[in-house]
């Protein structure tokens, strides 16, 4: 809780200093008349929404849970990333719209050195709050602080483009050039906002993460005992920082539910004394059965019916089928 407190103050900062921000970009958008500042004040109006909204979503996430949310309120980060990355993509619309606008009636512009200072000062600021955002994220693995962070930093180098191009108007002369700039920044905003939307979907969708699945198998496999026949049907399902495994657990069908209960316990305490995020195991017990001697590797085992004939290693392509490993492995089923 104390970290979910730290987050919440730490982005509520942030919105703060994204609204004065905000308030400089307009200021340096009125002194020149520059499509290319206005793209990025435009920009910066999402900041201070999405920023908004995952300050709501972080204060909800950290909620506990009660009958009605069962696995807490973590989800609401994934809708969070997911209205901010529409969001990106609506500014970046707006944003070819005025350029193309302007383009038609020949928008002239003024004190470009003011505007250069003002915006440059306000991408150094964003810069700096992005990289921290996404630091942060990572280490409470808040997809929503992530998200906002890498919107800062989008936002961050896009205004050290347009410092560059409006460099490069004030030298030529070439106003036209404005319009181009401001285009080419919209088009970046747009994508970037298809990507945090996509990764929102994902996350709603309960698309299973290969990294952090890897991670934990390989936990288990390292420390794995001979009792162990096999794990399978392994599935991760992610709510905000808590990552709820699901997964099937074979083990001798001799053994006591006493017996049994330990071992379960056991494989729970290992993944989470060494996992570094929240985790809540529901793990299913199977009995073995004759074609699971071939891989158990339990020497003493009074029951064995068959040799032990090879090892499987536990990874994902092992782990996360449905089936016991001895009924998908012919090669180590029991000899006819």
């Amino acid at each position: 809780m104390n970290t979910a407190r730290s987050n919440i103050g730490f982005q509520a900062q942030v919105l703060a200093i994204g609204a004065v921000l905000m308030g400089i970009k307009f200021v340096a958008w009125r002194i020149t008349h520059s499509n290319t500042i206005l793209s990025d004040a435009l920009e910066s109006i999402v900041n201070v929404v999405a920023g908004a909204f995952a300050l709501y979503s972080l204060m909800l996430a950290a909620k506990p849970r009660d009958r009605e949310h069962p696995y807490g309120h973590g989800k609401v980060e994934f809708i969070s990333a997911g209205i901010e990355g529409i969001l990106v993509v609506l500014a970046g619309v707006l944003i070819i719209w005025r350029a193309v606008q302007a383009l038609m009636e020949h928008q002239q512009l003024h004190d470009l050195d003011k505007g250069i200072l003002l915006t440059g000062a306000a991408g150094a600021i964003n810069l700096i709050m992005g990289l921290a955002l996404q630091r942060r994220g990572r280490k409470a693995r808040s997809i929503t602080m992530e998200a906002s962070g890498a919107h800062l930093l989008s936002d961050a180098w896009s205004t050290v483009a347009m410092l560059i191009g409006l460099v490069l108007i004030r030298l030529t002369g070439l106003l036209w050039l404005d319009q181009l700039f401001a285009i080419l920044f919209a088009l970046y905003i747009i994508i970037t906002g298809l990507r945090i939307f996509r990764r929102s979907v994902a996350g709603i969708m309960d698309e299973a993460d290969v990294e952090v699945a890897s991670t934990v198998i390989g936990l288990l496999e390292e420390h794995r005992k001979p009792q162990w026949v096999d794990i399978h049907n392994f599935r991760i399902i992610k709510y905000g920082r808590v990552l709820h495994i699901d997964c099937h657990a074979t083990l001798p069908w001799y053994y006591s539910l006493e017996d049994a209960h330990a071992e379960i316990s056991a494989m729970e305490q290992l993944v989470n004394d060494r996992h570094d995020q929240d985790l809540e195991l529901f793990i299913h017990m199977d009995p073995c059965i004759p074609s699971s001697c071939g891989i158990c590797e339990l020497a003493d085992c009074p029951q064995r019916k068959f040799p032990f004939r090879e090892r499987i290693t536990w990874d994902p392509s092992t782990v996360l089928a449905n089936a016991k490993h001895g009924s998908m492995h012919p090669n180590v089923s029991p000899a006819a």
